[in-house]
């Protein structure tokens, strides 16, 4: 009896020895792959991207392990802190990412960086650019890191989203933007541009004179907001004022040079931050929602049936495709649901509608202010094209053709403030630019004000704003025109750009007809980056009534 105890001790004895040791082999295995894992992230696929692109003469500042070259840019970055603009006025641009300019001078126009295990491959060469140009490979998109740092404000739309989901939206939400689809929006942007009219004209009569500051720059995102509040969205920016509100915030929060390249995310860490930014993005997430929820609710009572903006184009569209098994929605129904969709669509169309239409404007009239010459000649022009600017005046945009001064100095003010500065792609798979082999995991970025102000593209006179250089159109304005890229480049260039030329040439129109522009006293030249390029201190420019 006791020996049968004493053996069954020992076979208890054995089982949990057993148990041990297999938990000690499976911790021991999930170590080692953790650690493989990590190895691989963070050593070999680093190293395969910089030996593929060294063995092609494509060379940069040497790293470290772990940190890449981010104790040489923070280095740099403090070298120029106590830079003024405003007594040397050109080299701001050099200003905003002073590591590119000055590798740029040491390495050439195309170089290799790495901020932490992401390898960044910079390019200014026009060959390649025109390369990439030409590239509609579905394997080159939106970096993968920033896409998870701008999610919070941007989901999954059509500015973060990559492959066959980007190829939905897209094809979805570009015939809106067609011209015959534009020309009835046209009454939008004029009704709005002379709500700000009158705004402007109360201001002066208020000022006791002819003339009267005015910080245009908030008046001109507010424009922009009501316009694409009603051509995209069938409301106005009454209700649409408090998306723009949070969408602001979150712009603001999420507004850091160190997300674009790549350093540090610790979005998952519950700091003060990151908290306010989750808060943000739910009460941003839910007044979209609600717009689409009271589109339906009228869609099921038939109000306004025969409407057909860009909101009831995306919901017919999503549940369509949805039923009829397209593909992508089915796929994406694992993750989120449709609705979720329609609200990151609309998200990226609230951003991409508004924000950057105001700066090209507000950019645009600063210039004009500091070039008075310019504002009659395109006073006269506009006058001579729309002689009597009645409320129907805009509805023939074939008469936009002849405002060809007023493209010019649109063009000008694009090349030189351009509100989107950097555009990046990734490879999400091993691709070929050209005669370059790009690895899968690197990520190519383009700084196009560097380019929009290169001497040897454009001239010595290249800091200097002159419409004229666009006299012959953009490829005789230039000696490379693939280096003009203020809408992007390649299969992704904005959808909406027609739309945002239109809109800039009816603002503009109605303006100078009405209005004669000068710098303001407490105007301070200091473009900045907060995701969009802005003026850090305002736009106050003197306004008179003509």
């Amino acid at each position: 009896m006791r020996g049968a105890e004493r053996e069954m001790e020992g076979g208890e004895e054995a089982w949990q020895w057993q148990m041990k040791e297999m938990v000690w082999s499976v911790a021991a295995i999930a170590i080692s792959c953790t650690v493989l894992i990590i190895w691989q992230k963070l050593w070999l696929k680093p190293q395969r991207i910089r030996s593929v692109l060294h063995k092609q003469g494509i060379t940069g500042p040497t790293g470290s392990f772990l940190l890449g070259n981010l104790s040489e840019i923070q280095k740099i970055q403090s070298q120029i802190s106590n830079l003024s603009s405003s007594s040397i006025p050109d080299q701001w641009v050099h200003s905003l990412f002073p590591f590119l300019h000055q590798w740029r001078k040491q390495y050439g126009p195309i170089f290799l960086y790495s901020t932490g295990n992401k390898q960044h491959l910079y390019v200014g060469d026009p060959g390649l650019l025109k390369e990439l140009n030409l590239t509609r490979s579905l394997d080159l998109g939106r970096p993968s890191y920033l896409s998870k740092a701008l999610k919070p404000m941007l989901g999954y739309g059509i500015i973060r989203a990559n492959g066959h989901n980007w190829s939905f939206q897209r094809n979805l939400i570009a015939p809106q933007f067609f011209i015959s689809k534009i020309q009835n929006m046209v009454g939008f942007m004029q009704e709005s541009t002379k709500e700000i009219m009158r705004k402007w004209e109360r201001c002066i009569t208020e000022s006791g004179g002819k003339a009267a500051e005015i910080v245009i720059d908030d008046d001109l995102k507010a424009l922009t907001a009501d316009v694409i509040c009603k051509a995209c969205f069938g409301s106005s920016y009454a209700q649409g004022n408090q998306i723009f509100a949070k969408l602001a915030a979150l712009q603001a929060a999420l507004a850091k040079p160190n997300l674009l390249f790549g350093f540090a995310n610790l979005r998952f860490l519950p700091t003060q931050e990151n908290r306010e930014i989750r808060r943000l993005e739910k009460e941003f997430e839910k007044l979209i929602l609600n717009v689409i929820e009271d589109r339906k609710l009228e869609n099921q009572r038939l109000v306004n049936e025969n409407r057909k903006d860009l909101l009831q184009l995306m919901i017919d569209s999503a549940v369509d495709a949805d039923l009829s098994g397209w593909g992508i929605l089915k796929k994406l129904r694992r993750k989120r649901k449709t609705t979720k969709l329609i609200v990151d669509m609309c998200s990226n169309i609230y951003f991409a509608g508004s924000e950057t239409t105001a700066l090209s404007v507000t950019w645009t009239l600063i210039l004009l202010a500091m070039h008075p010459h310019w504002q009659e000649r395109l006073r006269s022009e506009i006058l001579d094209t729309f002689s009597n600017m009645s409320p129907h005046s805009f509805q023939d945009t074939e008469k936009f053709r002849n405002l060809k001064q007023l493209t010019m100095v649109i063009q000008e003010s694009l090349r030189l403030y351009s509100p989107g500065i950097i555009t990046s792609r990734e490879a999400l798979e091993d691709i070929k630019i050209g005669e370059v082999v790009v690895p899968k995991g690197t990520n190519i970025w383009i700084f196009m004000l560097a380019l929009h102000r290169d001497a040897e593209i454009w001239g010595e006179d290249a800091d200097e704003f002159r419409p004229e250089r666009f006299e012959g159109g953009v490829a005789e304005a230039c000696k490379y025109p693939q280096a003009y890229l203020p809408f992007g480049f390649g299969s992704r260039i904005c959808v909406g750009q027609n739309f945002a030329l239109i809109e800039v040439k009816i603002m503009l129109s109605l303006l100078l007809s009405n209005f004669s522009f000068s710098i303001s006293p407490n105007y301070r030249h200091c473009p900045c980056f907060k995701m969009l390029l802005m003026p850090k201190y305002g736009a106050p420019l003197i306004v008179t009534k003509l």
